[in-house]
C-alpha cells in the first residue's frame, strides 16, 4: 500500500528529493565555502558533530536532548552560512526506524506489555484513528481543505513520540506502568499511522476508498507483519546462539531489525509491527539462548545505535524548517498559520477527550476488569493524556507525500508540512518542557520512587535467595569431593556477597539508601582511578597493568552505576556521578 501507491506516482524532476539521505544544497551566502557547501560527507560530519554537542549540553542544561536538539537544528538551518540539508524519507523509513523500533522491543518488558495490552491498543490504535478523523474534520471545515487531504494531514499528525517525555519520566522516576504504556503506545501507533496515510495517499490519487477493504487490509498487514516478525525472531536468535561468538552474535542482531522491516515494507505493509514483534520475541526468550559476552557488548553497541540515530533524527528535524518555511507563498502564510494552531490544539484536546473515558468506562462497564484492575489516579490518567508529544515521524511521514498526484501538483502539500511542523514545536517545547514541572505536581515522582524502593527490596531478596542457593550447591560439591581448598575460596566470596545483600536489605530497613552508597562508592571508583593514572604518568606501572586495572574499575563502575538505576527507578546515568567522569 505505502510503496505501492507512491510508486504509481511520476516524479517531478525540478522538485524531487535527493536519493541520499543528507544532501548539501547551495544556499545563499556559501558561495565562500564551495567546496564545503557541495560536500555531502562534510555536511553530514558536521550533522553528526552538532548532534553530539548538543546532546552533551543538554544533559548539562538538565533538559530533555530530544528538545535542545530539534530547537538547533531549526536555529542552524536559518544560518545563512548553512547549506540547505534534505532529508530522504525513505531512507530513513528504511535505515533509522527499524533499530529503533526493535531496540525498544527488546528493551521493554514482555509481562508488562502483555498485562497492559489493552490501554496501548486504545492508545496507539483506538486514539490515533481517531485523531486523524477529528484532524481531517477540523482542517476540513475550517480550511475547505479535500477531504482525502485532510485525511492525510491527520495521519501524518495522529502518532505521538514518546521519547522526550519518556526521558523526562525515567529521570524523575514516574510508575512504571505509565512508562510501560507510553512506549507500547509509541511502538505500535507508528503502524498504524503509517498504514492509514498510505490509504489516505491511496484516495487522493486515486480519488476512491473503500472502508470495508481498507479494514480488511489492516487486519491482514497487522497479522502477517506479526507473524512475519516472531519467525524472524525465533530464527535468528537460534541462529546467533550456535555461532558461538559474540562478534558474530552482535552482527547477526544488527541484521535482525532490517530483515523483520523490509520485507514487509517493500510487500506494502508498515514494517513497524514485524520490527516491533521480533524485538519482543528477543525480549521474551533472549535470556535462553544469547551469551553473557554477548549481552555486555550487547548493551553498548545498541546503546549507542539507539542514541545516535534518535538525536540524528531529530537534528535534521529541525534543519527543515528553513525549507518548509521558504516553500511557502507570501499571502499563505495567515493560512498555515491558522491551520498550524488548530491542528496543535486539536491534537492536544483529543488526547485529553480519549483517555479518561478509555481509561474508567471499560472499569465502569466490567467488574471483573474492575477488580482484575483497578480505577487508576485520575493524575496518572492526566499524565498519559499530556504526554502526545509529537516528534520525527510525523515530519518523515510528511516528506514522503509525492509531489504531484495525475498530472497536477500534489494539493496542500506544503501546507501539510508546515502544519506538522508546528505541531512537533509546539507539542515537544511546549508539552515537554512542562512535564518536569507537572510531574511532582500530580505525585507521580513521589509514587515513582515509593515503587522504585519496594522494587529495588524485592530484588534484594531475590540475590539473597540466589546467594543461599549457591551456598547449598557448594555444600553438595563440597561433599561429593569437591577440592576443599577451592571450596573454601569460594565459599568466602558467596558469604562476602550474601552478607553485602543482607546488610542493603537492612539499611533500606532503616531508611538507608542503596543510591546514597552508590553515590559515594562512585567518588571512591574516581579516585583510584586518578591513583591509577598518577602510578602511570610516574612509571611505576606498565601499560598493560595499567589498562587490566582500568578495565577492572570500568567493570565496578558499570555495576555501580546499575545498583544507582535499580536503585532509583532510572536509566539514565545520575548528573552528580556523571560530573565525576
Amino acid at each position: 500500500m505505502w510503496t505501492e501507491a507512491f510508486a504509481a506516482l511520476p516524479a517531478d524532476p525540478s522538485a524531487a528529493l535527493p536519493t541520499e539521505g543528507i544532501a548539501a544544497l547551495p544556499a545563499e551566502g556559501i558561495a565562500a565555502l564551495p567546496a564545503i557547501g557541495s560536500s555531502v560527507l562534510v555536511v553530514g560530519v558536521l550533522v553528526v558533530a552538532v548532534t553530539a554537542l548538543a546532546d552533551a549540553a543538554s544533559q548539562r542544561l538538565r533538559i530533555p536532548n530530544s528538545i535542545l536538539l530539534l530547537l538547533v537544528g531549526v536555529l542552524l538551518s536559518f544560518l545563512p552560512f548553512m547549506p540547505q540539508v534534505v532529508i530522504d524519507p525513505e531512507l530513513v523509513l528504511m535505515l533509522a526506524l527499524p533499530p529503533l523500533i526493535y531496540t525498544s522491543g527488546v528493551g521493554m518488558s514482555w509481562p508488562g506489555f502483555r498485562q497492559n495490552l489493552r490501554p496501548i491498543l486504545l492508545l496507539a490504535i483506538g486514539l490515533v484513528v481517531v485523531t486523524a478523523a477529528a484532524v481531517a474534520g477540523a482542517v476540513h471545515w475550517l480550511l475547505g481543505v479535500p477531504w482525502a487531504v485532510a485525511f492525510i494531514l491527520g495521519a501524518v499528525v495522529s502518532p505521538p513520540d514518546p521519547v522526550a517525555p519518556m526521558a523526562i519520566a525515567r529521570t524523575l522516576s514516574v510508575p512504571q506502568k505509565l512508562l510501560t504504556i507510553l512506549e507500547g503506545e509509541g511502538l505500535i501507533n507508528d503502524a498504524t499511522a503509517l498504514i492509514l496515510l498510505s490509504f489516505a495517499v491511496t484516495a487522493a490519487v486515486t480519488g476512491t476508498f473503500s472502508l470495508p477493504a481498507a479494514l480488511v487490509d489492516f487486519v491482514v498487514v497487522i497479522l502477517a507483519e506479526l507473524a512475519w516478525g516472531y519467525a524472524v525472531g525465533w530464527a535468528l536468535l537460534r541462529l546467533r546462539h550456535r555461532v558461538g561468538s559474540p562478534q558474530i552474535e552482535i552482527m547477526l542482531a544488527l541484521l535482525t531489525p532490517f530483515v523483520a522491516f523490509w520485507p514487509p515494507h517493500w510487500l506494502g505493509g508498515s514494517g513497524v509491527i514485524a520490527a516491533l514483534a521480533a524485538g519482543l520475541y528477543v525480549s521474551w526468550q533472549g535470556p535462553r539462548f544469547i551469551s553473557p559476552a554477548t549481552r555486555l557488548q550487547g548493551y553498548f553497541v545498541w546503546g549507542l545505535i539507539a542514541h545516535g540515530l534518535e538525536g540524528l533524527v531529530f537534528v535534521l528535524t529541525g534543519l527543515q524548517a528553513q525549507r518548509i518555511a521558504s516553500g511557502l507563498d507570501q499571502g499563505g502564510w495567515q493560512r498555515v498559520a491558522v491551520a498550524g494552531a488548530v491542528v496543535s490544539l486539536v491534537v492536544i484536546v483529543v488526547r485529553f477527550l480519549w483517555v479518561f473515558p478509555a481509561t474508567y468506562l471499560p472499569r465502569w462497564l466490567s467488574p471483573a476488569l474492575r477488580r482484575r484492575d483497578p480505577y487508576p489516579p485520575w493524575q496518572q490518567t492526566f499524565f498519559i493524556g499530556f504526554t502526545g508529544i509529537r516528534g520525527a515521524i510525523s515530519l518523515v511521514a510528511a516528506l514522503s507525500i509525492p509531489f504531484v498526484a495525475g498530472e497536477a501538483a500534489f494539493p496542500e502539500r506544503e501546507l501539510i508540512l508546515f502544519t506538522t511542523f508546528c505541531v512537533i514545536v509546539v507539542t515537544l517545547v511546549g508539552q515537554g518542557l512542562s512535564l518536569p514541572w507537572l510531574l511532582p505536581r500530580l505525585g507521580l515522582v513521589a509514587a515513582g520512587r515509593a515503587e522504585a524502593a519496594a522494587n529495588k527490596a524485592r530484588e534484594v531478596q531475590a540475590r539473597i535467595l540466589g546467594v543461599e542457593a549457591v551456598l547449598a550447591a557448594l555444600d553438595k560439591l563440597a561433599a561429593a569431593g569437591a577440592d576443599p581448598a577451592a571450596v573454601a575460596v569460594l565459599r568466602r566470596h558467596h558469604g562476602d556477597r550474601l552478607a553485602e545483600y543482607v546488610g542493603t536489605a537492612e539499611a533500606q530497613a532503616k531508611g538507608s539508601t542503596v543510591a546514597t552508597d552508590a553515590r559515594l562508592q562512585a567518588r571512591l571508583i574516581h579516585a583510584e582511578r586518578r591513583c591509577i593514572a598518577r602510578l602511570y604518568a610516574e612509571r611505576r606501572i606498565t601499560d598493560d597493568a595499567r589498562r587490566r586495572v582500568e578495565r577492572e574499575l570500568d567493570l565496578e563502575d558499570a555495576r555501580n552505576r546499575h545498583a544507582l538505576e535499580s536503585a532509583t527507578g532510572n536509566r539514565l546515568a545520575d548528573p552528580e556521578i556523571e560530573a565525576l567522569f
